[in-house]
């Protein structure tokens, strides 16, 4: 950069500078000449009462306006009458167009309207089937109900005729005991006692009475005559033979095989 150039910048900077001191200098002046200024005298005027009110305004009452005339009604505007619409007639291909369309839609109807009936006799058909299977599970239970009750029933009643073969066993036994012992109490055991322990069985048929029904009937003998004899008399004077008192066991009694051993 040469020495003897200027710069462009501080010729504009300076003439700033002096316009920022030539308008301080100027508020310095004007702020001195209105500080300098005397105030205005103040007045205040003394009165000895208040003046009286001032009388009231009148009311001027206004005076009705009239009123607006009316406005004449407009005449009416004579009606228009509209003139008839005219149909355009529909071109044939339109006609057939829109009967193929109606034809179309009650198809679709037909078959929707099918459609619909098959689904419900489907649905019926699934009902009744499902009713019929609960109806044959309900059967099944029933019989198979029945057919327990059936063998429930069944083993009762040979659980008690088995219990009633056994009481009539029992009973049997124990009137065959008594038949025997009474037997005993009427033998003449003299004949019987050189034959060691011998074993006579006679067959008798029996009344409800206990009364011999027949005569004896031998089937085995003792091997002595007079033994045998002398059991078939004391058979004969121990009747009635002790029966059981139900009347329902005396089938059992009614053909008795005895045996006798007189030497026991």
């Amino acid at each position: 950069m040469m020495a003897g150039r200027k710069e462009p910048g501080r010729i504009r900077a300076g003439i700033l500078a002096v316009a920022v001191h030539l308008v301080f200098l100027g508020l310095l002046v004007f702020g001195v000449s209105w500080q300098s200024r005397e105030p205005a005298p103040v007045v205040a005027e003394l009165w000895s009462r208040l003046p009286a009110p001032p009388p009231p305004r009148p009311v001027l009452r206004s005076e009705p306006k009239p009123a607006p005339e009316p406005a004449p009604e407009p005449k009416p505007k004579p009606e228009s009458k509209p003139e008839p619409r005219v149909e355009p007639k529909p071109a044939k291909a339109d006609i057939e167009l829109k009967a193929k369309q109606q034809k179309e839609a009650k198809r679709k109807e037909e078959l929707k309207r099918r459609e619909e009936e098959r689904r419900e006799e489907a649905k019926r058909k699934e009902q009744e089937k499902a009713r019929q299977l609960q109806e044959q599970k309900e059967l099944q239970a029933r019989l198979q109900a029945e057919e327990e009750l059936i063998r429930q029933q069944r083993r009762a009643a040979e659980e008690a005729a088995r219990q009633q073969a056994v009481a009539a066993v029992r009973v049997e036994a124990d009137y065959i005991g008594r038949i025997t012992a009474k037997v005993k109490q009427y033998l003449n055991r003299q004949p019987c006692l050189q034959l060691g322990n011998p074993e006579a069985l006679y067959e008798v048929r029996l009344m409800p009475t206990g009364q011999l029904l027949v005569d004896l009937r031998l089937k085995k003998s003792s091997g002595n005559a007079q033994c045998d004899q002398a059991i078939e008399r004391a058979i004969l004077r121990a009747q009635p033979l002790p029966l059981p008192p139900d009347p329902a066991l005396f089938d059992r009694f009614r053909e008795l095989e005895l045996k006798f051993r007189p030497n026991e």
